[in-house]
């Protein structure tokens, strides 16, 4: 390994030094060999969590689950995670083992490990430790469980969303025994915590693969998020469209930047349209409104994994005004800025931008060009100074008390000012303001 910091050199020569095995495992080594940079190191050793502490008195410690064998050290304010050799007993609760035992052995302690490309230990003095052909695996870009994978994902059923993570992230595929357990066990997601499948499924909407892995196992992201199922294999009879539901959104997908609040925008774009759809005597579907019941849908599903309420907020957002026409121009440029904000207008940019590249090609040269000449007047409203805020706004909440303007009358007259400012029909002249006012309700 190449480039390996001093402070994890540190780790390895205190450990051996007193007579101790230790070696850096799981993703540090994993990202070394397939030549990026690891985010975190963590290291096992055959040294007990006495002996860890005891090894680094010269340092803070943290037990961070001595049970398990684990050790937290704090060097220059950087936590390392030293573990112990272990092999597990067995996961009654399919997450956590019961029991654990710890171990003298390197080899026993990568067996318990989920994926091959993840159960490869290095050591300075040793050099790589590889019982499961893991290097090979990522030479051939395969995600293999460690030994049975119907026994890893019966550990934890979670490791099958991190199965598609991995594969999505690095453009692997996965091995066929593998996928088939995967298959096979998949409804034991049902007992997963919601808030333990948000990294993963962040993760998978987050990598540069994942319209082609999400088509793969679209049943296994079924079991997780149930109300996906009927997009699938839904056609859209109409001019605008040449895919059904799910692929459209798979290819929308494929033309999104790497942010998470536009990937879930994309994502859930359209979980709505199975709800509202018909079709007329021509035979033609239509997906009326379905703009707000995915963005209501999309809110309760956000909330049952535990994402924050200003994350859900915006992507909410995102959604509800992804099928906006701008037919009136600016008037409908100040709307939604004035709704969304000037730094989710742009991202609702993006978000058309997806929309439209994973429908037909009808028309698609004048959507692309009315966007264009969105995005153009966004620019000119902005810079100009438009109106589209009460704080921008040329009358204010005093001025109105002034008039006898009380409670919330006060908030309802100065909204219907800024309606008028932003659709056109008013100046946002104070003296005209003022005037328009007095013809306001009072209480």
């Amino acid at each position: 390994m190449k480039n390996i910091p001093d402070k994890c050199k540190l780790i390895f020569n205190i450990l051996e030094n007193n007579g101790f095995e230790c070696f850096a495992v799981g993703g540090c080594v994993r990202d070394s060999i397939m030549g990026n940079e690891p985010n975190d190191w963590d290291f096992t050793t055959n040294a007990l969590p006495d002996d860890i502490c005891r090894c680094f008195s010269d340092y803070p410690t943290i037990d961070i689950g001595r049970e398990y064998g684990a050790i937290c050290v704090v060097i220059d304010s950087e936590p390392f995670e030293i573990t112990t050799y272990r092999f597990d007993g067995v996961y009654s609760d399919s997450r956590h083992p019961d029991s654990v035992s710890f171990s003298r052995n390197i080899t026993e302690d990568l067996a318990r490990r989920d994926f091959t490309i993840n159960s490869i230990a290095y050591s300075e003095s040793r050099g790589y430790v590889d019982p499961y052909n893991g290097i090979q695996d990522i030479k051939d870009g395969i995600i293999r469980c460690t030994g049975v994978a119907s026994k890893r994902f019966g550990e934890d059923a979670l490791r099958m969303l991190r199965a598609i993570r991995f594969a999505a992230r690095f453009g692997f595929s996965v091995d066929p025994a593998t996928k088939e357990a995967m298959l096979t066990l998949k409804d034991n997601l049902r007992a997963v915590h919601p808030q333990r499948i948000r990294k993963e499924l962040t993760g998978i909407l987050m990598a540069d693969n994942v319209s082609h892995i999400l088509r793969d196992y679209r049943d296994v992201i079924a079991v997780i998020i149930p109300e996906i199922t009927p997009m699938f294999d839904l056609p859209q009879v109409n001019p605008h469209h040449c895919y059904d539901v799910w692929t459209h959104t798979l290819t929308a997908l494929e033309h999104t930047p790497a942010s998470e609040l536009i990937r879930f925008a994309v994502f859930f774009h359209d979980i709505g349209k199975p709800c509202v759809k018909t079709t007329d005597d021509k035979g033609i579907d239509h997906f009326k409104k379905h703009q707000l019941i995915s963005a209501q849908m999309t809110g309760d599903i956000l909330r049952r994994f535990g994402f924050p309420n200003k994350f859900i907020n915006k992507v909410c957002a995102l959604i509800r005004h992804h099928d906006e026409r701008f037919r009136l121009m600016g008037a409908d440029i100040r709307r939604v800025l004035s709704d969304i904000g000037e730094d989710l207008f742009w991202k609702l940019m993006d978000v058309s931008l997806a929309d439209m590249l994973g429908q037909s090609d009808y028309h698609r040269a004048d959507k692309l060009a009315q966007r264009d000449a969105v995005i153009k007047e966004a620019h000119a409203i902005i810079a100009r100074g438009d109106c589209y805020t009460l704080s921008q706004l040329k009358v204010k909440g005093p001025d109105l008390i002034a008039m006898g303007f009380k409670g919330e009358a006060i908030g309802h007259a100065l909204n219907v000012l800024l309606r008028l400012v932003i659709k056109g029909k008013l100046a946002n002249n104070r003296d005209e303001l003022l005037l328009i006012a007095k013809s306001l309700p009072r209480e």
